[in-house]
């Protein structure tokens, strides 16, 4: 009896095994009926939401008479530039005004608003005391509750301490978001873990330095729908600043362009300035979007590898 060695290494013996697992590609498969559907819905959809933009875009760039002899969903003659330096120097500059008025109430309320939603939702989350329930429940009323009901009972607040037709009247109401606390509450209780809160507490770590260094990285996804939510909100808030202010150099540029749509009886060329300042006015909420967008996805993937 002979016996043989074999000389076959590693990569030859593993040849011939994964040539019997590959696959041979077969033919591509068409998309059903269902899939098919479901696209058209989105692509209809997608339209539906993107064709007043686009119709802002185009009206953005004519004159005041193109605007009414025109096709309205093609440019004719564009004059963009032009419009938008009128609109820029028109009544002392008063535009740029109200534009760095309503970063100021939607970018120091928004970020406000998300640090104390934060710090809430994790004490109602981690945090065991009489009367946490009782709180959360105060809370979510306070989801239920409309803005617009708020707004005069606000206003009979602040004037009597004397804050009404001032930043603050339409500042401080913005740093409070129920809504937020609720996110961020659900959102600690899954992300944030007990045992990470003990390890850093055993290592000398205060709570202050535990929320600021450790907990607002873990809850950034849910800190960046919070912003975002509570930005867009004040951006778009109309009714509290009509009530709170009478300066028309306090306002946000939301109740700016609703008094040039109402002067534009008597100044037509108002109409176009409005167009264009509402065009100028979906810049800032395009820009924070596309932004902060990307720590979505970081937040997407890290749930996605947790083990």
């Amino acid at each position: 009896m002979s016996l043989t060695t074999s000389t076959t290494g590693p990569e030859e013996a593993r040849a011939p095994s994964a040539a019997k697992t590959a696959v041979p590609a077969g033919p591509r498969r068409m998309p059903g009926p269902g899939r098919i559907l479901l696209i058209a819905a989105l692509a209809v959809a997608t339209g539906y939401f993107l064709l007043p933009v686009y119709w802002l875009v185009v009206a953005a760039t004519k004159s005041t008479g193109k605007l009414y002899g025109s096709n309205g969903l093609w440019f004719d003659s564009p004059q963009l530039l032009d419009n938008l330096g009128k609109i820029l120097t028109y009544d002392d500059h008063v535009y740029p005004q109200w534009v760095l008025n309503s970063l100021l109430y939607a970018g120091v309320g928004a970020l406000l608003a998300t640090v104390l939603a934060a710090a809430a939702g994790f004490a109602l989350a981690k945090y065991r005391f009489r009367g946490r329930e009782a709180a959360f429940k105060a809370v979510l009323a306070g989801v239920l509750l409309p803005h617009t009901a708020l707004a005069l009972p606000l206003y009979l607040l602040f004037n009597e301490i004397g804050l009404t037709n001032t930043y603050w009247s339409v500042l401080i109401p913005g740093v409070v978001s129920p809504f937020g606390v609720y996110l961020c509450r659900i959102y600690a209780e899954s992300a944030v873990e007990d045992t990470l809160l003990e390890a850093a507490r055993v290592d000398g770590a205060n709570e202050g330095r535990i929320f600021f260094g450790l907990v607002l990285r873990i809850m950034s996804p849910a800190l960046v729908t919070v912003f975002l939510f509570q930005f867009v909100g004040i951006w778009n808030n109309y009714f509290l600043p009509l009530v709170m202010l009478s300066d028309d150099r306090k306002y946000p540029v939301t109740l700016g362009l609703t008094t040039w749509q109402t002067a534009a009886d008597r100044l037509p060329e108002l109409v176009q300035y409005t167009i264009g300042g509402a065009f100028l006015s979906v810049i800032p909420l395009a820009v924070a979007m596309l932004v902060l967008q990307r720590y979505w996805r970081t937040g997407l993937t890290e749930g996605s590898i947790k083990g």
